[in-house]
């Protein structure tokens, strides 16, 4: 069973975020990087596939070069061998940009299974996936919060609002998207380091798969930091009364009961 899974670099969740002089995105210099966290638990769905039942796992990046070091976790933490896009600048290409250089870069893969995160930390558009999918002409499922292969196909286990689930079985080949906290991460062996220094990384370029300069519909005209600020409001009445004032507000519009 080949396993495929794409995995992305963004900026750590702890990274002081300032806005680039440029307005457009924010300052890249000093900040550090990690691996996309729904898409780190898509490659540990891919290696427990692997565990189960055999065959390989390939990971596959879209980034600049500084993601070399997203993939040697990868590759560290079990997956096979890797595939690296690289592009200096991968804002520049909009998700169905980026979808088409990974469907050109899969087609000598042939993968049965492909592995994505549900969304990327940084720009969260969670659309690659399903978009890849439409290219391959693979069925594809989202939210995912279990896989278990069965003869002849997958039954998944999807995430829905207010506590609902679906489970549905899907054929192979097939691509889902997984979402975080479907089990719980491992982390690198002192081996599994050692070993990923000898582990094949293909690269590739943006050229080679007929992408070009990167084609974006969507522009990034300007960001903003959230603004912080405080507001006080003063519930009159009874103390009863209040009171079921302010559950209502905490229910309605602060939505946090």
């Amino acid at each position: 069973m080949k396993i495929l899974v794409a995995i992305k670099q963004v900026p750590a969740r702890d990274s002081q975020l300032k806005i680039a002089s440029s307005g457009r995105w924010v300052e890249e210099g000093d900040l550090t990087y990690e691996i996309n966290e729904p898409d780190a638990y898509a490659l540990e769905a891919g290696l427990q596939l692997k565990e189960k039942h055999g065959g390989e796992v390939v990971a596959l990046c879209f980034g600049p070069a500084r993601a070399g070091q997203t993939i040697r976790e990868a590759l560290a933490k079990g997956a096979d061998r890797a595939l690296h896009i690289e592009a200096e600048d991968p804002g520049a290409y909009d998700p169905l940009a980026a979808a088409r250089l990974m469907a050109a870069a899969l087609q000598a893969e042939a993968p049965d299974l492909v592995l994505t995160g549900l969304q990327s930390d940084d720009l969260g558009y969670g659309q690659t996936g399903p978009i890849l999918a439409e290219l391959l002409g693979l069925p594809h499922a989202t939210l995912i919060m279990e896989v278990e292969k069965h003869e002849g196909g997958i039954r998944v286990k999807r995430e829905l609002e207010d506590g609902w689930f679906q489970h549905v079985e899907m054929p192979l080949p097939a691509l889902l998207t997984i979402q975080s906290g479907i089990s719980k991460l491992r982390y690198a062996t002192l081996m599994g380091i050692k070993k990923a220094k000898t582990k094949e990384v293909k690269r590739l370029t943006p050229a080679e798969l007929g992408g070009g300069d990167g084609v974006a519909s969507i522009r990034l005209d300007r960001v903003y930091l959230p603004e912080r600020a405080k507001h006080t409001q003063l519930f009159e009445g009874s103390p009863k009364e209040a009171a079921a004032k302010l559950v209502e507000k905490l229910r309605f519009e602060a939505r946090v009961i």
